[in-house]
């Protein structure tokens, strides 16, 4: 809706533009369509998941150096420059011959990696000004992009577009980097913050409501006071062990479902259509679906609860992968619900860091924060290769939903975070706020 009064924009072209960006940052997921051509020429397991972990350690990492470029640069030629390097990566991947380890480990992981960690933290830092009074429906559809990035670059590369046969890895790479570029380009445009003492009509701020405790989110810490809190390291070790479950389920979700389906009996070329539906379609789609729905279920039942609900379930359906795998059905049943609860993160980390920590500094300390999603790209896809060489992809499984359940009794620990002289009650007696 538009404010005439201040020639603000209307603030729906900020989730057009956020959606946009993320379509293409979700090239990510996608990397699992293309380990099987890798692995015909030769690369083992492990090399095609050092890729992928490369991408996230760097998506992760260069993220925290853009939360801080965010206030120099400003949100719009943020997202445009990680939606060129993000492209860049991938053309220059392509025209490096496509196969080469150490030139797509570079390329892909290395250069991909760090545009997707530059544009990332825009349209969530961007979405929750706009959209104060929805953080979290808000946060889940600027992220669900993401996740239904990864189906449609998937099947583009695969049963729809047929690019990976027709055209070969170097020209799919060469392609791919062409169109993230142009797309993140397009949605930047739309990424600006709104003025300054902007609010939406009818929409109270917390800080000004009545009581004498400050609202959830009230209190803004800087990045060096959330570094200090313990808050800060149980949620961060908590996003570590669901990201972990998460992302070694994305980088196994066709070779693992594979083998297990050709040890039923079912031969190779069947066996790889029902792993590639399984990721492309049931985990890819679940996992933008389950973007928006946590986010929006959050906004109702609380962020901390949203949280332990899914990563104890979480947890459970990762045990169960390793006997559901082998069965086209429960494939597709383990694989949504995995998606469903991964895709949740990515709508309840932003929206936790933002009520314990405010919402002032979100685009600073959300980096950090994610962290944890690095951590987990390197601990989750690297175990699952050297596992899945050894022949015990079921171990790998069983470890990730132990930590999953492990997640959902730590955060279940977590307490609101508040400053000394900010406005509290304790004990039934009021402390001043400092001017």
């Amino acid at each position: 809706m538009p404010d005439h009064k201040n020639n603000v924009m209307n603030r729906s072209w900020v989730v057009f533009g956020a959606v946009l960006i993320q379509l293409s940052l979700g090239a990510i997921y996608a990397w699992s369509v293309f380990t099987p051509k890798l692995t015909q020429t030769g690369w083992p397991k492990t090399q095609t998941q050092a890729v992928f972990s490369a991408g996230l350690a760097f998506f992760a990492i260069v993220m925290v150096l853009a939360g801080r470029m965010l206030a120099k640069w400003g949100p719009r030629k943020l997202a445009i420059s990680g939606g060129i390097v993000l492209g860049l990566g991938y053309i220059l991947a392509g025209l490096f011959g496509g196969t080469s380890f150490p030139a797509v480990l570079f390329f892909v992981g290395v250069v991909g990696g760090s545009g997707i960690g530059l544009a990332y933290v825009v349209p969530i830092a961007v979405g929750m000004r706009w959209f104060p009074d929805k953080k979290g429906l808000i946060t889940g559809l600027a992220v669900a992009g993401f996740g239904f990035g990864a189906m449609l670059w998937v099947k583009l590369a695969g049963e729809w577009g047929h690019l990976l046969d027709r055209l070969g890895l170097s020209t799919t790479f060469l392609i791919y980097g062409i169109v993230f570029a142009a797309t993140v380009v397009l949605g930047g445009v739309w990424m600006v913050f709104p003025p300054e003492g902007w609010k939406p009509e009818g929409y109270t701020p917390p800080e000004a409501k009545a009581g004498a405790a400050p609202a959830v989110g009230a209190v803004n810490f800087t990045s060096r006071e959330m570094l200090r809190t313990p808050q800060f390291y149980m949620i961060l070790l908590t996003f570590a062990f669901g990201a972990s479950a998460g992302l070694m389920s994305i980088g196994l979700m066709k070779l693992f479902p594979m083998e297990a389906l050709a040890a039923r009996g079912m031969d190779a070329a069947s066996a790889s259509a029902v792993a590639g539906t399984a990721m492309a379609i049931f985990f890819s789609l679940a996992n933008g679906i389950g973007r928006i729905a946590w986010g929006a279920m959050s906004d109702r039942l609380g962020r901390k609860t949203s949280i332990v609900v899914m990563m104890a379930t979480q947890g459970v359906a990762v045990i169960l992968f390793q006997w559901m795998a082998g069965t086209p059905a429960l494939l597709y049943l383990g694989a949504t619900l995995i998606g469903f609860n991964f895709g949740g993160n990515f709508a309840l980390f932003p929206t936790i860091t933002a009520d314990t920590f405010g919402t002032k500094f979100v685009g600073q300390n959300y980096p950090l924060v994610f962290l944890a999603y690095g951590i987990g790209g390197i601990f989750g896809p690297i175990m699952g290769g050297k596992l899945g060489d050894l022949g015990n992809f079921p171990l790998a499984f069983t470890i990730c939903g132990v930590l999953c359940l492990a997640a959902a009794g730590l955060v279940a620990m977590v307490r609101p975070a508040l400053k000394e002289k900010e406005v509290t009650v304790a004990r039934g007696a009021e402390v001043r706020p400092k001017a």
